[in-house]
């Protein structure tokens, strides 16, 4: 490659094939559409949707994908055998952009064990299966199945004799996780000076992740020439997983430096949305500290890494969260936590601090997270509020009783009798639902309507008689807080989160504002 020249790395998806065969991560054939929508709208250059031969419904998932999803090429899977290619063929056939990806394996260990063939006829299969596939399209993909453990120079031969019959892409699996990154570049070196006719066809390359070195294997082979990588979302894969989608994309973006002209096409905005919906679908979970996509990838809880990234986020991040899609940088309060990290969540709280009270504070934020594995915002309340608001304590808003009346048909109507600031009040209300209806009435009596920005509820323990436990975060003129509620009686439960919250938000408004108050009177 000329120096300057840019060069196309294709991102050759598994997920829906290699990834799904990972013990639960099974999808059914609306679910792999979604995900394959998904996987079109990130961009990735081939969706490999399936193994149309192995079941009845995978021919149907490939299929439906073929003629719903465009953009990318349409991919399946199929052992080197002319019944497996016809099914791949058919499935195919409706796709705009098709592609059918055949394989054997090449490794002396699968020939005698697996396969009982002989390394003549190993090639004579892979020939004919490759120039049967052509019949259904002229986009071929050829494989050599466990390629790092075989030997070289038939390796060699094989690849000339697919090449030769017609295939247009050439795979090079670490089929079992057994190469590392130097062995794997020389293997990759060698395809391409050892293989005549290797400038027909693009390498490609598809590693697993049984040593932890499927990404950095991935990403030397595309040092030393390979131009397709073969991933999955989130690393999902048989035994250990697959090179991580995420990961590759992002190593080639944020390294341009090391890796030349080398770019994708991949939207990277999408990836922590596709991450997600691969989550929900198989209702697995990303381990807090995967990269890239995991919820501590942009997580900062040291001092010294809090002042840095608040300072400018480039001191300890590489890549901005924006990037990738994420949601934003995320200051974990704890115990190793900085007065800068304290006094820039104060302020996105709502507060503004001397430095004299800011003093204060940190010494007893330092004092509660010696105790806490992590401070949360209703944490600070407190602490502001014990420190700088104890006149206020006392809470504005108290529920002397409410009844709702409901029923499967009977719309919710809830009566509300409470005091505030010492007077009372009573109102009625309907809602969806009781909850909603009891909150309504609580509103209307107070004469206020906060946006609920989240609410929760969850049980603390196992069984019908468990204790409910609410969350709510709402916003009140601007000022956002959060409340929780506990009971047995979800209704009772939610509507003590909701009276905590509104208490937290009408008390943190008055303190802000008589703190504004005093500062225009020049005693702050």
């Amino acid at each position: 490659m000329e120096a300057g020249e840019m060069e196309k790395v294709y991102i050759f998806d598994t997920t829906l094939r290699d990834g799904e065969q990972a013990p639960g991560f099974s999808m059914t054939t609306e679910e792999k559409l979604q995900m394959a929508h998904q996987l079109a709208k990130l961009g990735v250059d081939v969706i490999e949707a399936g193994f149309a031969a192995a079941s009845k419904g995978d021919f149907e998932a490939v299929n439906l994908i073929a003629q719903e999803v465009k953009g990318p090429v349409i991919c399946s899977l199929a052992r080197a055998l002319e019944k497996d290619i016809e099914l791949a063929g058919q499935a195919l056939a409706p796709a705009e952009r098709k592609r059918i990806h055949t394989f054997i394996a090449t490794s002396e260990i699968h020939m005698k064990y697996k396969l009982r063939m002989s390394p003549e006829e190993v090639l004579e299969r892979t020939k004919k299966a490759v120039e049967f596939a052509r019949r259904f399209t002229d986009d071929v993909e050829f494989s050599c199945e466990d390629a790092t453990r075989s030997q070289r120079d038939f390796l060699y031969k094989v690849i000339e004799t697919a090449i030769k019959a017609g295939a247009t892409v050439i795979n090079i699996p670490d089929t079992v996780g057994y190469t590392v990154p130097e062995e794997f570049a020389d293997l990759i070196e060698g395809i391409r000076n050892k293989v005549p006719n290797i400038d027909k066809a693009i390498i490609s390359v598809h590693c697993h992740d049984d040593l932890g070195m499927a990404v950095a294997n991935s990403l030397m082979a595309v040092k030393h020439g390979a131009r397709q990588v073969e991933c999955t979302i989130n690393g999902i894969g048989e035994r250990a997983g697959n090179a991580a989608l995420e990961e590759i994309v992002m190593a080639l973006r944020v390294r341009k430096d090391f890796f030349g002209g080398l770019y994708t096409t991949i939207n990277t905005k999408e990836l922590y949305r596709t991450s997600r919906l691969l989550c929900r679908i198989t209702g697995s979970f990303v381990q807090p500290n995967k990269a890239v996509v995991g919820d501590n990838a942009f997580a900062h809880e040291s001092g010294i890494h809090q002042h840095g990234v608040l300072a400018n986020p480039l001191t300890y991040e590489i890549m901005s969260p924006e990037d990738v899609g994420f949601p934003s940088t995320r200051i974990i309060l704890g115990k190793h936590s900085g007065r800068h990290a304290l006094k820039s969540k104060l302020k996105e709280m709502g507060f503004d601090f001397s430095e004299e009270d800011l003093d204060r504070l940190f010494e007893k934020f330092k004092a509660l997270a010696d105790k806490k594995k992590e401070v949360y915002e209703e944490d600070l309340e407190a602490l502001v509020y014990e420190e700088f608001a104890r006149h206020e304590l006392e809470e504005p808003i108290k529920i002397l009783h409410y009844q709702v009346q409901t029923g499967d048909k009977l719309l919710p109507t809830a009566t509300v009798v409470l005091i505030f600031r010492g007077e009372e009040r009573t109102a009625t209300a309907t809602g969806n639902g009781p909850v909603d209806a009891v909150i309504k009435a609580i509103q209307k009596a107070l004469g206020i309507e906060p946006k609920l920005l989240d609410f929760s509820i969850k049980a603390l323990t196992p069984n019908t008689d468990a204790q409910a436990e609410s969350r709510l975060v709402i916003e009140l003129d601007g000022v956002k807080a959060s409340g929780r509620g506990v009971d047995v009686d979800i209704i009772k439960a939610s509507v003590a989160g909701f009276v905590d919250a509104l208490n937290r938000a009408i008390l943190r408004k008055n303190y802000i504002l008589s703190r504004e108050e005093l500062r225009r009177e020049g005693t702050v």
